[in-house]
């Protein structure tokens, strides 16, 4: 028995092992996530990691199997058995409830059995036929359902690439806006020095400099969040902080062609592919339910031997010298009539009542057979033609189930390219209001910054309260996250177009 202390230490060990892996790998996959970290970087990344669509793209592994397997059915199987097997001494049974002992033959011995077959079948028939060609069209929709699930996925790091910088501007907006809440409060303080403002101007200038603060706090922990979720998307872990987000995303006027996008997207879209691959193994489908009108074809062919081999051969020599007693006995008594007739026949010779040596030893030889010696079985071949004629109506029935299901996704594609039609142009009007609402919010910060810039100037004089210069604050404030916000949309609005195209349309 293992001493109880030794397994302890060995389920530490396996323990400490198992931990130092996860967190070398664990550091590997920070180590991944360190430094800059581009859009096209991360959409790599995520298609080596992310664990969802990983699993969707091991489905083209099966697919694949499908096919090999569905050709494979064009060939003919092979087999192979071999056995080996005992029967201990005793008197086996011969029928009717007799055993050996009841016709006067002692125990018998043990014996050693074995055998080996080889077999070789074929069957074609319609559904072996056309299979290969329906396990290809529902591997054409796996790769289909493969590229739907990496749209997804791109869609999807886009969507958090693009928050993760939108959070990094919004920071340094926040940034900004404390930098001048700042100054402002330093501007309200050198103005009460010299008597042109009241206290009440300083401590409101001191409310927008903790607001500012607030505002700072909140887009430090949005950068935090949404790089967070961008390394959750990529299927790796990583250093907030040491992670720098490279790409740019300017604005630009979308110069886009719906026409030519709905070409486009009815050659690319991934679902539409799923479904026309879907369809066409559907068609294929019906083939193999109009198939089992035909005939079938099944041929067979074999061969096979076996060995048997008695554990001891007193038995066999019992036998054989049962045997030569017996007919010397009856050679002993056809020379005693011979002798008794008139005139009296020549007698035979009877020779020995006994085995020689050179007859056990043919015994023995005889029975050294186990376990490769084998006698071989006669071969076998058959061929077989099946006629199906009459089985009910299950085969009409199979029919029209697969003409259904070919009518179905006929249905469903033309719905989806309804859909798609639609959601496309739903998409294109959400890139130009995009657009033209980032232009609009780009001319509104260039009149809140002047608006600010004057307000500014009028408290300097004295000719503006405090409030003015705060409300000119926050209406630049607010501009400035409308136009970040504006921009970011506009892309969002864009990698959603692109998803539903199939492929990048910038």
């Amino acid at each position: 028995m293992i001493p109880r202390r030794w397994l302890f230490r060995a389920f530490a060990s396996a323990t400490i092992l198992l931990l130092a892996a996860v967190a070398q790998a664990g550091a590997q996959s920070s180590e991944l996530l360190r430094g800059p970290l581009s859009l096209e970087r991360s959409l790599e990344l995520a298609v080596s990691n992310n664990p969802t669509f990983r699993s969707v793209e091991n489905d083209a592994i099966i697919a694949d199997w499908d096919v090999r397997s569905a050709y494979g059915a064009l060939f003919p199987s092979a087999s192979a058995t071999g056995g080996m097997s005992w029967q201990g001494t005793g008197e086996p049974p011969v029928g009717g409830g007799l055993t050996l002992g009841d016709l006067g033959i002692s125990e018998q011995p043990s014996y050693y059995f074995s055998s080996y077959g080889l077999g070789l079948n074929y069957r074609l028939d319609g559904q072996v036929l056309f299979t290969p060609g329906r396990a290809k069209r529902s591997r054409e929709a796996t790769t289909a359902d493969i590229r739907t699930a990496g749209a997804t996925l791109v869609l999807g790091v886009t969507r958090a690439y693009l928050e993760a910088v939108r959070q990094d501007r919004a920071l340094t907006l926040a940034q900004q806006e404390l930098e001048r809440a700042q100054f402002n409060l330093r501007l309200a303080e050198s103005q009460l020095e010299v008597g042109t403002v009241t206290l009440l101007d300083v401590r409101q200038a001191e409310v927008q400099v903790g607001r500012a603060e607030v505002e700072v706090l909140r887009s430090e922990t949005g950068v935090e969040t949404s790089r967070l979720r961008l390394f959750q998307q990529v299927g790796l872990e990583g250093d907030t902080e040491a992670v720098e987000l490279t790409s740019e995303f300017p604005l630009f006027e979308p110069d886009l062609d719906f026409e030519v996008l709905f070409d486009m997207a009815l050659q690319w879209n991934p679902n539409l592919e799923s479904l026309r691959a879907s369809r066409e193994a559907a068609e294929v489908g019906v083939t193999i339910a109009r198939s089992a009108y035909l005939p079938s074809l099944s041929l067979s062919a074999g061969i096979g031997g076996f060995t048997r081999q008695a554990s001891s051969t007193d038995f066999a020599i019992a036998q054989a010298q049962g045997q030569v007693q017996a007919g010397y006995n009856q050679c002993l008594s056809l020379n005693e009539i011979f002798g008794r007739l008139s005139p009296p026949l020549p007698g035979q010779d009877c020779g020995s009542p006994l085995l020689t040596d050179e007859d056990i030893a043919s015994i023995n030889s005889a029975n050294e057979l186990w376990p490769f010696n084998f006698t071989k079985q006669p071969a076998t071949a058959s061929l077989t033609i099946s006629l199906p004629i009459f089985q009910g109506l299950g085969r009409q029935r199979n029919v029209e189930a697969a003409r259904v299901l070919q009518d179905d996704l006929n249905l469903q594609l033309r719905d989806q390219e309804l859909a798609l039609r639609a959601d496309l142009q739903a998409g294109l009007a959400a890139v130009r209001a995009g657009y033209r609402a980032a232009v609009i919010e780009e001319r509104n910060l260039e009149v809140a910054g002047e608006q600010r810039r004057l307000a500014q100037e009028r408290y300097r004089v004295g000719s503006a309260s405090f409030l003015d210069l705060v409300e000119a604050e926050t209406v630049l404030a607010q501009s400035e996250r409308a136009r970040l916000n504006a921009y970011y949309t506009f892309h969002d609005a864009l990698a959603s177009l692109e998803a539903l195209v199939g492929t990048p349309i910038r």
